[in-house]
């Protein structure tokens, strides 16, 4: 484990890392809490996973912060989501700014309460030239809806003549996802022990490594990314090709945590 507050130096950092931020409900319930509490806790979590992605030079970062289905959870525990949401903007913002950090939101956030708009279209526009670091939020988000999206804003563009139906491939499809300007996910952190995607970036995570560790995510510290990025570090990423030569012989395991 390496030790606090110490940044490691890694040969092959993610450049971009998504995390599906699970467990905070399951955290809460441990210690007899409101899970409401478990969510506050994991605010902390993600302001320690940013500021170790900055220290690192990670160029981008990808939280799985609100699902479409999301909706379907108790109104008060959404309502305190949406406030904590605002809350997290308020407080962080700015410091975000000075670090170079450019904040995004992926998903259909224009149906968030006014106030929720407002903070999200106020940090976007002050941080829109920050270079840094390109810190996602996935906001009402659904990666289904997101592929029906592109596919109507390309269907669009056939009918309008600005796209020819026998040039669409995946490169021009990719251009149609929020992800177009940035590169597909490194490595995919999922914490809580669950094993699958919840609809989070279906079409990006095709050759992404993927990282599940039991821990919670309000327990979540910049040690255990680091392990994750250790392990990541490790593996041989040979997108249906063979084993490069300097891995060639070689049987590499991850061990999470």
């Amino acid at each position: 484990m390496y030790q606090k507050d110490e940044a490691p130096s890694f040969d092959n950092v993610p450049r971009h890392i998504a995390i599906i931020m699970d467990g905070n409900g399951r955290w809460a319930s441990k210690r007899l809490l409101p899970r409401t509490m478990g969510h506050r806790e994991g605010m902390k979590a993600i302001k320690r996973v940013v500021k170790a992605c900055s220290e690192i030079k990670v160029k981008a970062l990808t939280l799985y912060a609100f699902s479409t289905e999301n909706w379907r959870r108790p109104k008060n525990e959404v309502n305190y989501l949406m406030d904590l949401l605002i809350e997290f903007l308020n407080r962080e913002l700015q410091e975000l700014h000075e670090n170079n950090i450019k904040i995004n939101v992926w998903g259909d956030y224009h149906s968030l309460p006014p106030k929720c708009v407002d903070e999200i279209e106020r940090a976007r526009h002050l941080t829109q030239h920050n270079e840094a670091m390109v810190f996602n939020l996935a906001i009402n988000y659904g990666s289904r809806t997101e592929i029906v999206r592109g596919v109507k804003r390309w269907g669009q563009d056939v009918l309008d003549g600005r796209a020819n139906i026998d040039d669409l491939d995946e490169h021009m499809f990719s251009s149609y996802l929020y992800t177009h300007d940035i590169p597909d996910p490194d490595l995919l952190i999922r914490t809580a022990g669950e094993f699958r995607l919840s609809n989070f970036l279906l079409w990006q995570v095709a050759y992404t490594e993927l990282w599940i560790t039991d821990v919670t995510w309000p327990e979540f510290t910049r040690e255990h990314l680091f392990q994750a990025i250790s392990d990541y570090s490790k593996r041989d990423r040979r997108f249906g090709g063979l084993n490069s030569p300097k891995r060639e012989g070689k049987n590499v395991k991850s061990k999470n945590i």
